[in-house]
């Protein structure tokens, strides 16, 4: 999974990498101070591998990770190649969604680049350039598929997908606040437009703030009203807290969230908002040799399920043996599990559920 994390200049966008990946990108109190997207991978917190690791005593755990790319901040004319622009919109393509950091605390000792704080504006400002960019892409697609059309009648249902981006983005709005079936989709899918990528808002507050009231503030509030316009997440962080959180240990860690009252992490409740607006699972593998997450689409059947592994597993898939992680647990090893009639033989059709843990038989 790819997460691109974008914003304006000194929002904290940089922070919040450099606190959440402890990758190190350059920070720093002036614009395109990032000019390469850096890149961290991630860990994804997951305390059920721990248990297995003791259950089958392990070699080895091995989670399942993030990729987040800290993508330079955007400025008015990036459509345009303002700021470097392109080259930031491009970066922004490859990602899987977004993470879209806005300002939501006022400091008068960090400069913003519009002079005030104003997270609506803000907000707009990326997405409008997101939108351009589109706009470009779709009346170029749409000039194409009109001469084809003349040929392939069968093209109308696409043109006429396009028209209705065309229209939804002239009038200033993403993509993505469209509806459309599940074979629009995948045509609307293909044409990778910027505004129709699933979109996490980070609204980053002050830590007075956040250890306060939760980060619950007139900034925040805004920002949480317009994504409701887009069927879009917010968590709300403290990118000063995160980078605090960066410099200690697991049991610091934990010390340190009890102390400021705070149930989890930022990177936990990113990673969490990441999981449900890509619909993405994670099941388990387990074993002497090592204990393993695998994060899959949620509704992946078995033997896709098992490619994820190894393309010669699903090629040679013969079936799985399944049981819930609870019911093992539960059971407290394997083979008390399979005493109890707990493991289940599941064929080729078996919708994989989170946190199942699998076994594969195949024959290659």
């Amino acid at each position: 999974m790819k997460l691109g994390i974008v914003g304006l200049p000194n929002v904290g966008k940089s922070t919040l990498f450099n606190a959440i990946t402890k990758a190190g990108a350059q920070s720093a109190n002036y614009p395109f101070c990032t000019i390469e997207p850096n890149v961290g991978v991630v860990a994804v917190p997951d305390d059920r591998l721990e248990v297995l690791e003791k259950m089958y005593n392990s070699e080895r755990v091995v989670p399942t990770s993030i990729e987040f790319y800290d993508i330079a901040g955007l400025v008015k004319g990036a459509s345009k190649g303002e700021g470097l622009g392109n080259k930031f919109l491009s970066h922004i393509r490859e990602v899987a969604a977004i993470i879209h950091v806005v300002r939501c605390f006022d400091d008068s000792n960090v400069v913003h680049v519009e002079g005030s704080v104003d997270p609506i504006r803000d907000v707009e400002t990326i997405n409008l350039e997101l939108i351009f960019s589109d706009l470009e892409l779709i009346q170029r697609r749409i000039e194409k598929t009109q001469k084809l059309l003349k040929g392939d009648k069968s093209l109308q249902g696409e043109l006429d997908i396009l028209s209705t981006l065309k229209v939804t983005l002239e009038e200033g709005k993403s993509a993505r606040v469209l509806n459309f079936s599940k074979q629009e989709e995948d045509f609307v899918k293909s044409l990778n437009l910027l505004s129709y990528k699933p979109i996490i808002y980070v609204a980053n507050v002050s830590e007075d703030e956040l250890i306060e009231n939760g980060g619950n503030n007139e900034y925040v509030e805004k920002v949480r009203n317009f994504a409701q316009s887009e069927n879009a997440k917010v968590v709300v962080v403290s990118a000063k807290i995160e980078s605090e959180i960066a410099e200690l240990d697991d049991v610091e860690k934990e010390g340190f969230l009890q102390e400021l009252g705070l149930e989890e992490t930022g990177l936990e409740k990113l990673i969490k908002a990441g999981y449900s607006l890509l619909g993405l699972i994670s099941f388990l593998t387990a074993g002497p040799k090592e204990v393993r997450a695998w994060t899959i689409k949620e509704g992946t059947k078995a033997p896709q399920a098992a490619g994820k592994i190894h393309s010669d597993i699903e090629k040679g898939f013969i079936r799985a043996e399944v049981i819930s992680y609870d019911e093992l647990v539960a059971a407290g090893s394997m083979s008390s599990a399979k005493e109890k009639g707990l493991v289940r033989l599941e064929g080729k059709d078996y919708v994989v559920k989170d946190g199942d843990v699998i076994l594969f038989r195949f024959n290659v």
